[in-house]
């Protein structure tokens, strides 16, 4: 693959950062949230600091159009959603009810499409599904199932590496998801690429290969990024993907003990900082 490096200001692309889920009850603990904070209270506080968030509840089942609205008009009209895409879609997938899957979450999410504020489905592929012909297939048709939705697609396996791959997501014009994780055999690369001029995506899990290795989550999302790594992210990567998308989103999943909400806002400073647009 080629790589690319850029100091380009990127000051026209509009950035929105936020973290992955928000409806954590050690945030509280950590001091994100103010004493007391139940769940429910949870997102409208976020809204304070954030200009969009990442929803999780989608992967694990179907949204439901009426949680969905709920939750929308908690936030303001300017406030924006990523959606991870139903497991039951990717992971453990239902060959036979596929098509109705993809119908009930088209449905689901709805609510805010109608109003313009979902950016990107996050469709995450799992470390297992490799570039194999069956594989192919299986992702084409999910993503011509979808195709009426912003997709964005984060591969897991190094497999999916190839131009070919990336010329397929420009032609459906779907964006490549940009992840920050620590490196392990067999793991996707972090390209600096842009397959939708419209949209880049960035998700940061931290670098805890102990906790990726064994799977506990407690240790997987135990990490804090330092500044001089925000720094060289937005020097090696971000100016460079700003430069070639009108829209830029970024997630910290690394949500143990709050690090996510707070290398977020630092990383935000730091962009403006830099000169960039950020919302």
């Amino acid at each position: 693959m080629k790589t690319e490096r850029s100091h380009t200001l990127a000051s026209t692309c509009r950035l929105y950062v936020g973290t992955s889920g928000y409806s954590y009850t050690d945030w509280t603990e950590a001091g994100f949230y103010p004493p007391g904070s139940g769940r429910a209270d949870m997102i409208d506080l976020y809204a304070q600091r954030f200009p969009i968030t990442e929803l999780n509840h989608t992967w694990y089942q179907l949204p439901r159009a009426e949680t969905i609205e709920r939750q929308r008009r908690r936030v303001p009209l300017h406030f924006r959603f990523a959606a991870k895409l139903t497991r039951s879609l990717t992971h453990e997938i239902d060959f036979q009810r596929r098509p109705v899957l993809a119908s009930g979450y088209r449905d689901g999410v709805a609510p805010l499409t109608q109003t313009r504020q979902l950016t990107a489905v996050l469709v995450q592929l799992p470390s297992t599904f490799d570039r194999t012909l069956h594989h192919r297939r299986l992702l084409a048709a999910l993503l011509d199932m979808l195709r009426d939705l912003p997709l964005a697609v984060e591969f897991r396996h190094r497999s999916w590496a190839e131009d070919r791959v990336l010329q397929e997501l420009e032609r459906r014009r779907i964006a490549l998801v940009v992840a920050d994780g620590p490196q392990l055999p067999d793991r996707f690369p972090d390209l600096a690429a842009v397959t939708n001029p419209e949209l880049f995506y960035v998700r940061f899990y931290g670098r805890s290969a102990r906790g990726w290795v064994s799977g506990k989550t407690s240790h997987q999302f135990d990490y804090s990024y330092s500044e001089e790594q925000l720094r060289e992210w937005i020097e090696d990567r971000i100016a460079l993907l700003g430069s070639r998308a009108r829209t830029g989103i970024l997630f910290f999943a690394n949500h143990t003990r709050a690090q996510a909400p707070k290398n977020a806002l630092r990383m935000m400073a730091l962009l403006r900082e830099r000169g960039m647009a950020v919302v």
